[in-house]
């Protein structure tokens, strides 16, 4: 498969033409076989792109005489290099050729030969080998003459088919060393690197609305960071599934596409369910914005599950993805690998600018480690839990942590009401922090208390708008009493004013009485004065 894929994509997509050499299946049934990859490798070969040619060796009819060599194979393979003037070559696989031989001189000197033979036509040849016992290759020469050693393996673990692909050597070229899952679909074999080639993920600094106002006002920006990745963690029924759906709401409000990948949900459980909390997501699917994939775990291995991911964002083009749950992959291997899966995924998703959303089912409440341990490779971290309080289980929110902005460090409770997400502040008491039923109650108390502080305020401002009116009063009846002691103290000062200027006028005219009467003289008088005799 891997030879074929390599010939034909060369001639479809490179214009270079390639040869089959095939020892173990007819011309028609390797047509028939990569015909489901939609390879068509009879009208490949009728365009003289592709040449196929069977050789038929059974060792039972061989009979080892005289000297062994190659002369033949090299006729007919040259034959069909200039038949249609081929770039690439597939020798699959030339092992059959030397079955029937005891002699391993012969056998490494012709297998040199063919090497140096490819080499000088200028070509470019995949040769296939089965694994020998305690070697790469049955004969453990091919490795040594050959420019590049690729490994195929293929292993079942906890049920799952897993095939792995290593580059063993590669002369001239820098390559990767670590072990590389890869499947084959119906588009042919993928190779997924375990981890992007550098960190040169895009940093945006716009910031879209988690779908739940009161979470948003948690954050510094308002929401998240476009292109960031979310982890969304708790025990059974805190809502994790409720948060990721919000944010796939309201991506869908903004006229943006998304994608929701479950674990554990069909489709239409998950629109019904939402429907319960006033979230329509069949409206979105109608419209094609969302896209609702569903798929058990344990359905693929971890690869297809992965190239399955890859195929659905090439597809639909999404700005927002949700993944629900991660922990659902892990009964399907080792940690080691579902975080290796994770950390494929979020670089895919990063890589295209898409905001992700992941949850994860938590052990125990108010866990603040993953069992996939991959809490460092997210950008912001919710943390939802439950809480036994008074005989009933409420939930609360907090946000762990969120790369690159600030963020509220309070505990608020989460409520699922039929209108959707909301979230309440904590009361936070002489107890400690009060939820639900508790909280209602001390609220109500509070309410009441705040009732009773109010009406006591009312009667004491009615007690003191009475007082202040009499003092007013009071001060009306001091103020006219005031009025009437200073007129009369001004009749008073009046009169006496008068009083006095009638003294001194008084005394002025009896003054001016006196000296008229001194001035007058006396009846016989002289006028010096004396008074004379008579």
């Amino acid at each position: 498969m891997f030879g074929l894929e390599f010939l034909v994509r060369g001639a479809q997509e490179f214009d270079e033409p390639g040869v089959c050499i095939s020892f173990e299946e007819t011309p028609a049934d390797l047509a028939a076989n990569v015909a489901s990859l939609g390879f068509d490798l009879v009208k490949l070969q009728r365009k003289k792109q592709l040449a196929v040619d069977y050789i038929f060796i059974d060792k039972n009819e061989i009979a080892e005489t005289g000297e062994y060599d190659l002369e033949g194979l090299f006729v007919r393979l040259d034959a069909a290099i200039r038949s249609v003037g081929a770039k690439r070559v597939l020798l699959d696989t030339p092992e059959a050729l030397f079955a029937g031989l005891s002699d391993e001189g012969v056998l490494r000197s012709e297998l040199r030969r063919l090497f140096r033979w490819l080499k000088a036509k200028g070509v470019t040849a995949i040769i296939t080998g089965e694994r020998g016992e305690g070697t790469i290759t049955r004969h453990g020469l091919e490795e040594y003459v050959s420019d590049c050693v690729i490994l195929l393996d293929h292993r079942v673990q906890n049920d799952a088919v897993t095939r792995r692909l290593r580059v063993l050597k590669y002369r001239g070229s820098t390559h990767g060393t670590s072990e590389y899952p890869f499947l084959i679909d119906d588009h042919g074999i993928s190779v997924l690197p375990v981890t992007s080639l550098g960190l040169t993920h895009p940093a945006s600094n716009e910031h879209i609305s988690t779908g739940i106002a009161e979470l948003d006002g948690m954050f510094s920006g308002g929401g998240f960071y476009r292109g960031s990745s979310v982890l969304i963690t708790g025990t059974a029924g805190t809502g994790k599934s409720s948060v990721a759906a919000h944010f796939v709401d309201a991506a869908c409000r903004r006229g943006e596409k998304a994608v929701y990948l479950s674990f554990e949900e069909s489709p239409q459980q998950i629109i019904r369910n939402m429907r319960s909390i006033g979230l329509d997501l069949e409206r979105w699917v109608s419209e094609g914005r969302l896209h609702i994939e569903a798929a058990r775990p344990s359905t693929f291995g971890f690869e297809m599950h992965l190239v399955r991911t890859h195929q659905m964002l090439e597809r639909h083009k999404p700005r927002v993805v949700a993944i629900d749950p991660l922990s659902g992959l892990l009964p399907g291997g080792s940690t080691h690998d579902v975080t290796t899966l994770v950390l494929r995924i979020v670089d895919f998703i990063k890589g295209r600018g898409a905001t992700a959303v992941f949850t994860s089912l938590s052990g125990f409440d108010d866990a603040q480690v993953t069992d996939l341990s991959i809490s460092s490779l997210v950008d912001t971290w919710i943390l939802l839990r439950n809480i036994e309080v008074s005989g009933e289980r409420n939930r609360l929110l907090y946000v762990l942590k969120s790369r690159g902005m600030a963020h509220s460090n309070q505990i608020r409770e989460f409520l699922l009401t039929s209108h959707g997400v909301q979230l309440r502040d904590t009361y936070l008491g002489p107890g400690g922090v009060l939820t639900g039923s508790a909280r209602v109650a001390r609220e109500a108390e509070e309410r009441r208390n705040e009732l009773l502080m109010q009406s006591e305020i009312r009667r004491r401002e009615a007690a003191l708008a009475a007082s202040m009116r009499a003092l007013d009063a009071k001060i009306e009846a001091l103020h006219a009493e005031r009025e009437t002691h200073s007129r009369e103290l001004e009749s008073i000062t009046g009169q006496d004013e008068m009083r006095r200027s009638a003294i001194v006028s008084d005394r002025d005219e009896l003054k001016r009485s006196r000296s008229l009467v001194e001035d007058r003289p006396a009846k016989g008088a002289r006028p010096n004065g004396r008074v004379s005799k008579s």
